[in-house]
Protein backbone atom coordinates (compact mmCIF):
# COMPACT_ATOMS: atom_id res chain seq x y z
CA UNK A 1 0.00 0.00 0.00
CA UNK A 2 2.67 2.40 0.68
CA UNK A 3 3.99 2.10 -2.82
CA UNK A 4 0.88 2.91 -4.15
CA UNK A 5 0.85 5.93 -2.07
CA UNK A 6 4.25 6.66 -2.88
CA UNK A 7 3.59 6.52 -6.90
CA UNK A 8 0.20 8.67 -6.20
CA UNK A 9 1.84 10.90 -4.42
CA UNK A 10 4.74 11.53 -7.08
CA UNK A 11 2.59 11.49 -10.22
CA UNK A 12 0.02 13.90 -8.10
CA UNK A 13 3.40 16.69 -7.97
CA UNK A 14 4.73 15.64 -11.19
CA UNK A 15 1.83 16.55 -13.11
CA UNK A 16 1.19 19.62 -11.83
CA UNK A 17 4.56 20.66 -12.57
CA UNK A 18 4.16 19.78 -15.63
CA UNK A 19 0.93 22.11 -16.05
CA UNK A 20 2.55 25.02 -14.22
CA UNK A 21 5.48 24.89 -16.58
CA UNK A 22 2.79 24.69 -19.52
CA UNK A 23 1.37 27.85 -18.34
CA UNK A 24 5.24 29.42 -17.88
CA UNK A 25 6.34 28.41 -21.15
CA UNK A 26 3.03 29.59 -22.71
CA UNK A 27 3.32 33.59 -21.37
CA UNK A 28 7.39 33.41 -21.75
CA UNK A 29 7.65 32.32 -25.15
CA UNK A 30 4.48 33.57 -26.35
CA UNK A 31 4.55 31.23 -29.92
CA UNK A 32 2.56 28.80 -31.18
CA UNK A 33 5.19 25.32 -31.17
CA UNK A 34 5.29 22.68 -28.38
CA UNK A 35 8.31 24.23 -26.28
CA UNK A 36 6.31 23.52 -22.48
CA UNK A 37 6.12 19.33 -23.41
CA UNK A 38 9.94 19.83 -25.49
CA UNK A 39 11.45 20.76 -21.70
CA UNK A 40 9.49 18.65 -19.36
CA UNK A 41 10.25 15.82 -21.76
CA UNK A 42 13.87 16.47 -21.99
CA UNK A 43 13.98 17.89 -17.64
CA UNK A 44 12.25 13.87 -17.50
CA UNK A 45 14.75 12.31 -19.10
CA UNK A 46 17.48 13.86 -17.70
CA UNK A 47 15.79 12.68 -14.14
CA UNK A 48 15.10 9.20 -15.18
CA UNK A 49 19.24 9.09 -16.32
CA UNK A 50 20.06 10.63 -12.92
CA UNK A 51 17.74 8.59 -10.97
CA UNK A 52 18.73 5.15 -12.54
CA UNK A 53 21.76 5.36 -11.19
CA UNK A 54 21.48 6.50 -8.16
CA UNK A 55 18.65 3.88 -7.50
CA UNK A 56 20.80 1.15 -9.01
CA UNK A 57 23.97 1.40 -8.74
CA UNK A 58 24.37 3.62 -6.11
CA UNK A 59 21.85 2.81 -3.75
CA UNK A 60 20.56 -0.27 -4.78
CA UNK A 61 16.96 0.15 -3.71
CA UNK A 62 13.24 -0.50 -4.61
CA UNK A 63 12.43 1.43 -2.20
CA UNK A 64 8.90 3.68 -1.83
CA UNK A 65 11.48 6.91 -2.74
CA UNK A 66 12.19 5.44 -6.02
CA UNK A 67 8.69 4.79 -6.94
CA UNK A 68 7.65 8.21 -5.50
CA UNK A 69 10.41 9.70 -7.73
CA UNK A 70 10.81 7.51 -10.91
CA UNK A 71 6.89 5.98 -11.77
CA UNK A 72 5.07 8.46 -9.54
CA UNK A 73 7.32 11.79 -10.18
CA UNK A 74 8.81 11.42 -13.36
CA UNK A 75 5.57 9.34 -14.88
CA UNK A 76 3.28 12.36 -14.24
CA UNK A 77 5.73 15.25 -15.27
CA UNK A 78 6.96 13.81 -18.86
CA UNK A 79 3.49 13.15 -21.41
CA UNK A 80 3.90 11.06 -24.41
CA UNK A 81 0.42 11.12 -25.10
CA UNK A 82 0.80 15.08 -25.48
CA UNK A 83 3.81 15.04 -28.11
CA UNK A 84 1.90 12.26 -29.92
CA UNK A 85 -1.58 14.85 -30.17
CA UNK A 86 1.14 18.33 -31.34
CA UNK A 87 3.11 15.93 -33.02
CA UNK A 88 -0.17 14.69 -35.36
CA UNK A 89 -1.31 18.16 -35.01
CA UNK A 90 1.37 20.10 -36.83
CA UNK A 91 1.03 17.15 -39.44
CA UNK A 92 -2.56 18.38 -39.83
CA UNK A 93 -1.95 21.72 -40.60
CA UNK A 94 0.95 20.20 -42.83
CA UNK A 95 3.63 21.32 -40.83
CA UNK A 96 5.69 18.86 -41.76
CA UNK A 97 9.28 20.70 -40.98
CA UNK A 98 8.12 21.65 -37.28
CA UNK A 99 6.51 17.87 -37.13
CA UNK A 100 10.11 16.01 -38.51
CA UNK A 101 12.28 18.51 -36.33
CA UNK A 102 9.71 17.84 -33.13
CA UNK A 103 9.79 14.13 -33.39
CA UNK A 104 13.66 13.83 -34.39
CA UNK A 105 15.12 16.69 -31.64
CA UNK A 106 12.79 15.34 -29.14
CA UNK A 107 14.27 11.65 -29.62
CA UNK A 108 17.54 12.51 -30.24
CA UNK A 109 18.04 15.42 -27.21
CA UNK A 110 16.17 13.01 -24.49
CA UNK A 111 18.19 10.39 -25.21
CA UNK A 112 21.54 12.44 -24.67
CA UNK A 113 19.83 14.04 -21.70
CA UNK A 114 18.88 10.41 -20.58
CA UNK A 115 23.12 9.86 -20.56
CA UNK A 116 23.97 13.11 -19.31
CA UNK A 117 21.67 12.35 -16.17
CA UNK A 118 23.32 9.08 -15.67
CA UNK A 119 27.25 10.80 -16.46
CA UNK A 120 25.58 13.45 -13.79
CA UNK A 121 25.05 10.93 -11.05
CA UNK A 122 28.22 8.78 -10.97
CA UNK A 123 29.87 12.21 -9.80
CA UNK A 124 27.60 12.01 -6.58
Amino acid sequence: MLNILAVFLGGGIGACLRYLTGICCVNLFKINLPIATFLINIIGCFLIGFLYIIFVEKIQSTNPLKLLLTVGFCGGLTTFSTFSAELFEMIQNQQFLHASLYAVLSVIIGCVAVYFGGFCARFL
